[in-house]
């Protein structure tokens, strides 16, 4: 037993948790515990969304995908940029018209009750998968280090998180997020320097061997109009179209990014912590990737045979090859992200239940009894979570491209969905509806049918939901005209 380093660990995981339970004193009303009372700085919103962007998934994934790949991820991140500046000027001026708990009350304002609940149902089945297997790649990191079975590990960090994230609601969330996000990347930063430490003739001999493997490519703007071009996910087209969609998406129409948005004192703080948080993520996934170039240069000159799943090859350097002390504490980093993730995604799932399902119906709640009904759907998300990180064991893909799938198969008609909302006036409810259940279809038929890569899910997703839904809105009659066709019939 490596005692250093469990110290390491265990203090961390009861000092964030005591952390994130102080904030209860500060919940009163649903406004404190969904939006954190409006009074957290932009700054800390910003590194609350990379902390909810990153996840477990970018930090032992992304390095794996550069030892087995290139530098070619990167060109999302380009995608990424041109989302921020959308949704900064489409979506954030239609959030703060009046004040919004989640993303879907604006579906409400725009169609009618039933695509609320619609888009909000759509938000609780795929986040909740998505998060399952987020939760999952954490069992990963804590097998290794604890030697624990991957169940114990997942209901271990399951049952942490949730106690803290049902006290304090999303300003612990928050403020957790950005001791967490410092930790990992501060993590991040000494892992990499400890290992080019390790590598002979350090840095140049990394760029010099990367560069003669072709792993220092970034863009591939191969086009062509066939199956290949659409199947391959990182190529510049890909990762600009693909990654403004996914992140317009994710960052606009999900309730996990949304609520974050929501929680700034207005518009222009909001706006700030969207764009800033552009520059943090291209760091990020900088960083995570020349440490996977990293440890391809050191197990090709050190002969070491990398683990059957490359998702493995971070965690067990970090484990099997730091000073003691020092991997205990990017293990706690590597924790850090999971629980950051996994808390914003309980509050964000609870507070679409509440606000769109049973607050909606029931007007005369109390903020007293609501705020109970929040707590409890906290505690039921857990359970559920639970079991879906368990059924997420199973899964032969990337634990990242597994997560990235998944949330990506009905993001385009969420995005396709808002996007008629906000940019046109004619299409009512059943356009809408019609769009959603056209987009919903296509996208499932090209991920179970085709070999389509899924950074192209979300565009497809798109641009059929808005344009099945603006056809099916010329057939639509006007609600004048239904009303003089019942005149006209009496």
């Amino acid at each position: 037993m490596r005692y250093l380093d469990l110290a390491v660990i265990l203090c961390y995981l009861a000092g964030i948790t005591w952390f994130g339970a102080r904030f209860r004193k500060g919940q009163r009303s649903l406004r404190d515990y969904f939006l954190g009372g409006r009074n957290a700085p932009w700054w800390a919103i910003s590194l609350s969304i990379v902390s909810a962007e990153t996840s477990t998934l970018t930090i032992i994934s992304t390095p794996a995908l550069a030892f087995g790949g290139n530098l070619g991820f990167l060109q999302l991140v380009l995608g990424y940029l041109v989302a921020r500046i959308v949704i900064s000027f489409v979506f954030l001026p239609q959030y703060f018209r009046g004040e919004m708990f989640t993303a879907y009350e604006l579906m409400r304002r725009r169609f009618g009750e039933r695509i609320r609940k619609l888009t909000a149902g759509v938000f609780l089945v795929t986040r909740a998968l998505a998060e399952g297997v987020r939760v999952f790649a954490i069992s990963l990191v804590i097998s290794i280090v604890l030697g624990t079975g991957e169940i114990q590990s997942i209901a271990l960090i399951v049952i942490l998180t949730l106690f803290y994230t049902f006290e304090g609601g999303m300003t612990a969330v928050i403020w957790t997020d950005v001791v967490q996000m410092t930790l990992y990347v501060v993590g991040a930063i000494l892992s990499f320097a400890a290992l080019l430490g390790q590598i002979p003739g350090g840095w140049q001999h990394l760029s010099a061997v990367a560069g003669a493997a072709h792993k220092l490519v970034v863009f591939d703007f191969r086009f062509s109009p066939d199956m290949a071009f659409f199947s391959r996910p990182y190529t510049f087209w890909a990762g600009l179209l693909g990654g403004c969609f996914v992140t317009t998406a994710s960052h606009g129409t999900d309730q996990l990014m949304v609520q974050r948005l929501l929680s700034a004192k207005d518009e222009s703080q909001s706006r700030t912590a969207l764009l800033v948080s552009w520059g943090v993520i291209l760091f990020q996934f900088t960083l995570f990737l020349f440490i996977g170039l990293g440890l391809f240069v050191l197990y090709g000159d050190k002969g070491f045979t990398p683990p059957e799943r490359l998702d493995r090859i971070y965690p067990e350097f970090i484990w099997n090859r730091l000073p003691h002390g020092l991997s205990g504490l990017l293990i706690a980093a590597v924790l850090a992200a999971a629980m950051a993730n996994l808390s914003a995604a309980l509050n964000a799932l609870s507070s679409t239940v509440v606000v769109d399902f049973f607050r909606a119906q029931a007007k005369g709640f109390s903020e007293q009894k609501s705020l109970r009904l929040a707590r409890l759907a906290t505690i039921v998300w857990g359970a559920v979570m639970l079991g879906i990180a368990i059924g997420a064991r199973y899964s032969r893909k990337s634990v990242l491209e597994t997560g990235l799938t998944i949330g990506s198969v009905p993001s385009g008609a969420l995005l396709g969905v808002f996007l008629l909302g906000v940019l046109t006036r004619k299409p009512r409810e059943g356009a809408a509806m019609a769009g959603m259940a056209a987009g919903l279809a296509t996208v499932g038929f090209v991920a179970l049918g085709t070999r389509i890569a899924w950074t192209w899910y979300v565009p497809i997703g798109t641009i059929v939901t808005f344009s099945v839904a603006l056809v099916v809105s010329l057939f639509e009659r006007s609600p004048d005209g239904a009303a003089r066709q019942e005149r006209t019939k009496a």
